[in-house]
């Protein structure tokens, strides 16, 4: 091949060249080594064990891929660092680095960052027009600098391209800006014209597959010389659960993608199928749908995936055959299964066979519940299902317990006692009630103190029950403040009681940087359920100096490890941050005033009509089931639990509908405001009267020439332009009645619906403020009257303006809630109230602001320096220490 006609070929490199030619096969590009794709590679690198990653790496080049998908992006990684070191580790193992490297982030410093240190040639993953010609300008202009090619997403401004049309126009309007603008290699370009799922039910995604083999034909014809890729496995998502058809349908789309000209791509060779073997009856059906060739293609298909899945319903008679097994063998299928309708007459039968109730305690009861803590242990068993064990276990002993008591034959004998509180001023204790339930199917006695529990009393609880792990719970970020007095407090009183922290806001960075020096015993970290067990045998079992000693070591280095990071970023000063603030053209900018001015309450509302607006992905994740919702009931792993999770929310989110179990009210208002001091914004009543002010924090990190540094006030208009602005408020809940519902299940030994009704009612106020919120753009506002955006719409944020909260990133100042509370005096409306750490009461509550200009964005505030500190102590007219207080987690260690 002549030096001339190689330069026309995209050229590739590690340390051994890849040149993607007419004749070569279709390049797979390995994705394991991506924490979005692979949780175990995300464990690894969590947990900083990067030789067990790299033997991930290895696996990948082992298995045929030729090209190595690199990912970092999560949210409590620090990607750049991940990232850097990774890759250099790569380097130093030829066996690996022969390959070359895809750098995939969706963020650009996390991407030259890569670019900087890798070897040889790579692909950069990707850029896109999604934030306009002039960034996408730029980042090509580096990617060519830095010798790399480039995936090109189908993305522009308006969103993903998602027809035939979008794609090529798309696609085409980069390949000019890339070769005749930048000068780019046309080789080295590599477009992804997005594949989207197939046979989903709705008629606008019925040509989702033969657009996309029309574009690749497109661009393979039109655009000399660029590549097409994408990743494969997206295709079949409507079919997880059902391997046989997903894997057909991944085959069938892959091959006739590569006939139209796609040339790379990421692909599980596991989800595949040869393509000759695909039974013939089958691949009729996919190949209908792919090239949409009957209007109910996906009927059909839908219709005979379920011939094909290999797990047909049983008869009743197939179902009830384990009644006929030994007694033992009974019980533990009811915990295994959650099964509590033979529970009492097995015990029962068991009860007459013991020497003493309590041993059917002991015995039966705990012999079941051990293989339920084998099968979660090991990843074959899911939250739900635990807490389904529980509810059958508890009602098992609560039938037990008088005959215990009424012989007095001692009491059961547990592996270890327990002491579990979420901490003062919080009233979140899902995840708090989910980790006391599966440590109790272990055995361990559980002495639960509740919520909003101050600190001397965890401390008297845990000196007179002589516990031996205390274990504390916090959503909120003033609950880690809590957390770390309370460590203090421990360590006064000369305690010696392992520390467990967990909750939404905790981490391990917090934990070891602001809890462990406080504390001269063990404190450990905990992020899901799963881990508590372990965690807690470890620190239980007789000889655990060594353990101990590790989780100690562990977190030293980490703590130095993170300080140090932290120490390598730089900030600006605030005032140097407010020269930097983001400009808005308040001359041209739109600025609608609301249709009705002041608070206004809803009292009496129909609580059936947030069904429409709820947001299903984050209650799978309150039960550790992690997924998109719908696709994670077919997903291949925990798709049938999901399923069952799904279908018992549904039965009890009917009960709360149909039996009014809960009360729905908001109270919102909508005012003039202006910005006044660059950070502040003020709001008046009629008269235009300051009625409160509104205090914003700025980000202070050093970026990049041009991009910002956001404020809240930034997207309201400054007084002395004098323009009037206009700002928004609310609270929302659907918490009353939760409490009393949830302690009815308790007391029914039903910690399962329990959990449930909680989990419920979070996501009837997130619904709630999300109904709310699209009531105010299209009527009382009006600033987005012709809005027309589905649910998915709305969860994505789509809409115009945006709706922050305090307490989270853009604003994580909880004080701001009191002054929204006095601005609409919620509690005399609607009854909620703020604790002493400013957590909202009942918990099923959301509070915010409204901005109404379409340039409003979110954002989240990050680290803050000293300067601003002090700024904001002396706005907020409190001291130093008391700010500290309030925004601890958002200080920079400088």
């Amino acid at each position: 091949m002549a030096e001339s006609d190689c330069k026309k070929f995209l050229t590739l490199s590690g340390l051994e060249p890849l040149v993607v030619t007419p004749e070569s096969n279709f390049i797979n590009v390995g994705e394991r080594t991506n924490v979005t794709g692979s949780r175990k590679f995300l464990r690894l690198i969590k947990d900083e064990k990067y030789d067990e990653a790299l033997s991930v790496a290895r696996d990948q080049v082992e298995g045929g891929a030729q090209i190595l998908d690199v990912n970092m992006d999560e949210g409590m990684l620090d990607g750049k660092y991940a990232m850097v070191k990774f890759l250099n580790l790569i380097a130093s193992e030829p066996d690996i680095a022969r390959i070359p490297l895809m750098i995939d982030s969706s963020k650009w410093e996390i991407i030259e960052a890569g670019l900087q240190v890798a070897q040889g040639k790579c692909v950069v993953n990707s850029i896109s027009l999604k934030e306009g010609e002039t960034e996408f300008i730029r980042q090509a202009k580096l990617v060519k600098r830095y010798g790399a090619a480039v995936i090109v997403m189908a993305f522009d401004e308006v969103g993903q391209a998602d027809t035939y049309e979008r794609r090529i126009e798309i696609c085409e309007l980069s390949y000019k800006l890339l070769v005749d603008h930048v000068g780019f290699p046309p080789q080295d370009i590599i477009f992804d014209p997005n594949i989207f799922p197939v046979a989903t039910g709705m008629d606008e995604h019925r040509l989702n597959a033969l657009d996309f083999f029309k574009a690749t034909k497109w661009i393979r014809e039109h655009l000399p010389y660029a590549n097409v890729s994408g990743g494969v496995s997206n295709v079949s998502f409507s079919f997880r659960g059902n391997t046989t058809v997903r894997e057909a349908i991944n085959s069938a789309f892959l091959y006739h993608a590569i006939q139209h000209g796609m040339n790379l791509g990421i692909v599980n060779p596991t989800m595949l199928e040869v393509y000759d073997e695909i039974p013939k009856d089958l691949l009729e059906h996919v190949e209908d749908v792919l090239f949409d060739r009957r209007d109910d293609a996906t009927e059909r298909l839908l219709d005979f995936a379920e011939t094909v899945k290999g797990n047909k319903k049983e008869d009743n008679a197939k179902v009830l055959e384990w009644r006929n097994e030994a007694l033992q063998d009974r019980i533990t299928h009811s915990l295994v299964k959650g099964i509590d309708t033979f529970i009492i007459e097995d015990v029962e039968e068991a009860r007459l066979a013991s020497n003493k109730p309590i041993e059917v305690i002991e015995g039966h009861l705990m012999i079941g519940m051990n293989v339920v803590g084998d099968l979660f242990g090991s990843g074959k068993m899911f939250l739900p299902q635990v807490v389904k064990s529980a509810r059958v276990m508890k009602k098992a002993v609560a039938y037990l317990q008088p005959f215990i008591e009424a012989e007095k034959d001692g009491k059961q004998e547990f592996a270890g006692k327990i002491l579990m509180a979420t901490v003062k001023g919080d009233v979140h204790d899902i995840g708090k009630n989910i980790v006391s339930v599966v440590l109790g199917c272990n055995n361990y006695e559980i002495i639960d103190l509740g919520v909003m529990v101050p600190p001397e009393k965890i401390i008297e609880a845990a000196v007179k029950e002589q516990v031996d792990v205390i274990g504390l719970s916090g959503l909120i970020t003033p609950s880690l403040d809590e957390m770390v007095y309370l460590s203090k407090a421990m360590k006064k009183e000369n305690l010696t009681i392992p520390l467990i922290i967990g909750g939404a806001t905790t981490s391990k960075a917090h934990t070891s940087v602001k809890i462990a020096p406080n504390y001269d015993h063990t404190v450990v970290h905990i992020n899901d359920a799963s881990r508590a067990v372990t965690v807690v045998g470890n620190l239980l079992q007789n000889d655990n100096s060594v353990y101990k000693a590790q989780i100690r070591a562990e977190y030293d280095k980490f703590r130095e490890q993170f300080l140090t990071r932290g120490k390598r970023k730089e900030y600006r000063s605030i005032e140097a941050a407010r020269m930097n603030k983001f400009q808005i053209d308040w001359a041209t900018s739109e600025i609608v005033k609301p249709e009705q001015l002041g608070i206004q309450v809803i009292d009496k509302f129909d609580i059936r009509e947030l069904e429409a607006f709820i947001d299903w992905s984050p209650f799978f994740r309150s039960w550790d089931l992690h997924g998109k919702y719908p696709d994670i009931l077919k997903d291949d792993i925990v798709g049938v639990q999901a399923q069952e999770l799904f279908n018992d929310a549904q039965l009890l989110l009917k009960r709360i509908f149909d039996e009014k179990l809960l009360k729905a009210k908001a109270v919102f208002g909508l005012f003039p405001a202006n910005t006044v001091n660059d950070d502040d914004i003020e709001v008046y009543d009629d008269k235009q009267d300051v009625q409160a002010t509104f205090l914003t924090l700025r980000q202070q990190l050093k970026k990049r020439d041009g991009i910002p540094n956001y404020a809240l006030s930034d997207f309201i208009a400054p007084k002395d332009s004098g323009i009037q602005d206009y700002i928004g408020a609310f609270c929302v809940t659907t918490g009353f009645g939760t409490q009393e519902l949830a302690e009815r299940f308790e007391a029914d030994n039903d910690d399962y619906n329990a959990i449930m009704i909680k989990a419920l009612a979070d996501r009837l106020a997130e619904a709630f403020a999300e109904y709310l919120h699209k009531q105010v753009r299209t009527k009382h506002w009006a600033y987005a009257k012709n809005e027309d955006l589905t649910n998915d719409d709305l969860i994505n944020e789509s809409y115009k303006g945006i709706r922050p909260a305090p307490g989270y990133p853009a604003c994580p100042d909880h004080l701001e809630k009191r002054t929204l509370w006095q601005l609409l005096d919620v509690e005399k409306h609607i009854g909620v109230q703020l604790t002493e750490s400013l957590a909202m009461w009942p918990a099923a509550s959301v509070s915010g602001y409204y901005f109404g200009n379409p340039e409003a964005r979110y954002f989240g505030l990050g680290k803050i320096t000293e300067d601003q500190l002090k700024d904001y102590a002396k706005r907020r007219a409190i001291d130093e220490d008391t700010a500290q207080k309030w925004l601890n987690p958002n200080l920079a260690e400088t």
